[in-house]
């Protein structure tokens, strides 16, 4: 079952094709959390910034790691890989969406992006140190 990709919205999992996987990359068909802005979806920009998720489970492991657990369609619970953003080609989005996350749970994706990438959150905007 695959959705229209016109209705992607920020803060959703949908399953992606990431193959070729290079080096420490993730690869193969895996679910993955839409970050890029609404804006940008909205304008059906060609690619999408996502943060891969794996169910090779590491506890204590923030800021890289974030934990979401199995709801909707996402059938187990999966770590985000935050030190993994990326942004790909609409085309590897292939299923979707299988959960939307909530508010609680997208504030600390932002937080972890912001320490991963050396920034800091204020105001509710990134900024860099």
């Amino acid at each position: 079952m695959t959705s229209n990709l016109l209705m992607r919205n920020h803060g959703e999992i949908w399953l992606a094709n990431l193959n070729p996987g290079r080096g420490t990359e993730p690869g193969k068909i895996r679910p993955v959390l839409i970050l890029q802005n609404q804006a940008l979806l909205d304008a059906d920009h060609p690619s999408t910034l996502v943060i891969p998720l794996t169910t090779n489970l590491i506890s204590d492991a923030e800021p890289l790691r974030l934990r979401v657990v199995a709801q909707g369609r996402l059938d187990k619970d999966s770590d985000l890989l935050v030190d993994q953003l990326r942004a790909i080609d609409n085309k590897r989005l292939i299923e979707g969406p299988l959960l939307r996350l909530d508010d609680e749970v997208m504030g600390r994706v932002y937080q972890a992006v912001g320490e991963v990438l050396g920034m800091e959150l204020a105001g509710g905007f990134l900024f860099t140190r």
